[in-house]
């Protein structure tokens, strides 16, 4: 099986989230053809469109390797700004483009291929299972995806022992990083209230602006914790102030700001919201007037010690490329937050500097050695398992 040429059928399909266009099937079929029992596993909930979601299983023992991913993709944006159609899957100049190239179509396709090339060598008696985990729900809202076909294998008290997730992780060459755990993401919407006056008599108003200002100052320079040994401080971010003022000489009766907090393991999302209203309370309670926070965390932080998987990765990758791969837990969210819960996990990809891009691509050459890595993680994860 060519990785590439599984790869430009994906890409092919338009699998913007949550629409599917194709993508569930084209990597069934494939994997029926190895052997593969498929199971495509349909969610919808509160009136949200079906996520197409597949389940792939080769082999009855333990232990069950499985490998994750997504076969959805972010939007195109401005198609004026691609060089080539983002769905035509066109090689050129040694490079795969497309919506997917990099995040993360051409990871399953080498997923598949791998453990083609593992079952020729090793035959249908290799000492446990193989498993594919694909949601077309991970750059979306997440909640019809992996997690439901979390809660599934639960229903049908099938085990995953291990997971590699194939998401983009490498930043500058194939083999430089693998991430062994990922920062909590919250958003939030800090509106803080005051009364409006003139401009000219700022004693006669309550400037929420300047309080605003105030409150955000204390989440920005006076820092969170001071990170860990696996990963950074937490990092805010304010993204957008508003206050809906058309006007230069009115005070405004309220302001409002959009945030993000990227955070360590030294926090859940509970524990910072209570560190961020008891600094918000503090200028609240000096300076008067009252502050709304809403707030929504989309991830918690979690760490996958270093330990067997991560090892056995790490080992395929150097073995492949000559590479020692860092542990890593930058970056965005990943559906790694939920499998963390049932079992070991790392992530490890194509490289990541044009995902969500316009002329989204990945070399070709990498496809087929991120392939022949995937083959090596097997043959040792299995061959560690025989012997035990």
């Amino acid at each position: 099986m060519d990785p590439i040429d599984l790869s430009q059928a994906l890409i092919r399909c338009p699998s913007v989230t949550p629409t599917d266009a194709g993508a569930i099937n084209v990597l069934a079929e494939a994997l029926e053809g190895l052997g593969f029992s498929c199971h495509r596993l349909a969610f919808a909930g509160d009136g949200s469109v079906e996520v197409q979601n597949l389940y792939a299983r080769i082999g009855d023992g333990a232990p069950n390797f499985c490998f994750a991913g997504h076969t959805d993709v972010v939007p195109v944006g401005d198609a004026d700004q691609w060089s080539v159609d983002p769905f035509e899957a066109l090689v050129k100049d040694g490079r795969l483009y497309g919506r997917g190239a990099s995040d993360m179509k051409t990871a399953i396709a080498a997923f598949t291929a791998a453990t083609a090339r593992f079952l020729d060598s090793r035959g249908p008696d290799f000492g446990g299972s193989i498993s594919l985990l694909i949601t077309g729900d991970e750059e979306g809202d997440a909640v019809n995806g992996t997690v439901k076909v979390l809660e599934w294998l639960q229903q049908q008290r099938q085990v995953i022992d291990v997971c590699l997730v194939g998401e983009p992780t490498n930043t500058e060459a194939l083999g430089d990083t693998i991430k062994i755990g990922r920062r909590g993401s919250m958003n939030g919407v800090l509106t803080v209230k005051g009364s409006s006056g003139h401009a000219a008599y700022p004693e006669f108003a309550d400037n929420p602006i300047h309080r605003l200002m105030t409150m955000l100052t204390a989440v920005i320079d006076s820092p969170l914790d001071e990170g860990t040994d696996h990963f950074p401080a937490s990092q805010p971010v304010v993204t957008s102030v508003d206050v809906g003022n058309p006007a230069s000489n009115v005070i405004p009766s309220t302001a409002t700001a959009k945030f993000n907090i990227r955070f360590n393991d030294l926090h859940s999302g509970d524990s910072l919201v209570a560190l961020l209203r008891q600094r918000f309370d503090a200028i609240s309670v000096q300076g008067g007037g009252e502050y709304d926070l809403a707030v929504r965390v989309s991830g918690e932080p979690f760490l996958t010690a270093p330990g067997p998987l991560a090892a056995t990765v790490a080992a395929a990758v150097e073995t492949v490329t000559g590479r020692r791969p860092e542990f890593s837990t930058s970056g965005g969210t990943s559906d790694a937050r939920f499998i963390k819960d049932h079992c070991p996990v790392a992530e490890f990809g194509m490289i990541n500097d044009t995902a969500h891009k316009a002329d989204e691509n990945a070399k070709v050459s990498d496809i087929g050695t991120l392939s022949e890595i995937y083959q090596a993680v097997l043959e040792r994860f299995f061959d560690a398992t025989t012997k035990d």
